[in-house]
């Protein structure tokens, strides 16, 4: 009995670790989430960087600028308009100063109005050097003559019979037309005389010249017709209807030049200006009496 009992025991023993033994081995351990706790990388916030401030530097004086001499091209300048302030020929000014593109010229480019050292300028045709006439070039005379008021002899004796030298301001004067003067010189409103006239009357050079401009690229004198006379005074005929010479042509005194007309103007007139050194003077002190 005590044998068997032994032998039960050990049995139940051995039953009771087996079973132990199988719950262990199917046992599952709940174990806690691994967590990551290695360094953590920061993005760097960015800082705004101020520029450091900069330096402005002055503009440039363009070169000549303020001589004498030269002219700073202002808004609203036209080469022609320059030109005939300063009393030159607008081509002249251009080749002077490197213009390529006489009809641009930019706001700040400085001119140069005056003839360089030594140059030599195109001198106006004078009665002294005036060329042989043909029967044709007899003939227009003629005519332009008949068309030309006769002006009134002068009194006492002119500076070059007087010095027996030929000065720049030593200039006959003839009026270019025939009609009345509807308004005269005011150095603000008006800087010539406006003359009146029928469309198609003729226009007659005051003076022998050379023409420095035919055109009409001058606000408010319409088709316009410049002579330099000498390198004191230039006149300008303005709001004519028909031009009849051409740029660089040399004119007579009394030569037909253009026909009267209304060109930007509210009616049929001749402006016309006398400018001594570029600067508008009274036409009514310089022709001669009618």
């Amino acid at each position: 009995m005590l044998g068997l009992t032994t032998r039960s025991g050990s049995v139940l023993v051995c039953v009771l670790l087996g079973v132990l033994l199988s719950a262990c081995g199917s046992k599952v351990i709940n174990r806690a989430p691994v967590e990551d706790r290695g360094t953590a990388v920061t993005k760097p916030v960015p800082v705004p960087v101020t520029p450091a401030p900069s330096v402005v530097q002055p503009a440039p004086v363009p070169e000549n600028a303020d001589k004498a001499g030269y002219y700073t091209v202002k808004p609203g300048d036209t080469l022609i308009r320059i030109a005939l302030e300063h009393g030159q020929s607008a081509k002249d000014i251009a080749r002077w100063s490197g213009v390529e593109n006489p009809n641009r010229i930019e706001v700040g480019l400085v001119l140069r109005v005056l003839p360089p050292t030594g140059t030599v300028v195109s001198t106006p045709v004078t009665s002294a050097s005036a060329t042989p006439m043909t029967e044709a070039t007899a003939a227009r005379a003629s005519s332009d003559k008949r068309a030309a008021p006769i002006a009134a002899p002068s009194s006492g004796l002119s500076s070059t019979q007087a010095t027996g030298v030929a000065s720049e301001d030593d200039v006959n004067w003839i009026w270019p037309t025939h009609g009345a003067v509807l308004a005269s010189f005011d150095e603000v409103k008006n800087k010539g005389l406006d003359i009146g006239g029928a469309a198609g009357d003729p226009v007659l050079a005051a003076a022998d010249g050379r023409v420095v401009y035919v055109g009409a690229g001058l606000r408010g004198y319409g088709n316009l017709i410049i002579l330099k006379h000498n390198n004191t005074f230039l006149t300008a005929y303005a709001h004519n209807s028909v031009l009849l010479i051409k740029e660089d042509q040399s004119v007579r005194q009394g030569q037909k030049i253009a026909e009267m007309g209304s060109s930007d103007s509210d009616r049929v007139k001749l402006h016309f200006e006398i400018r001594r050194q570029g600067k508008p003077v009274d036409p009514a002190k310089y022709l001669p009496a009618r």
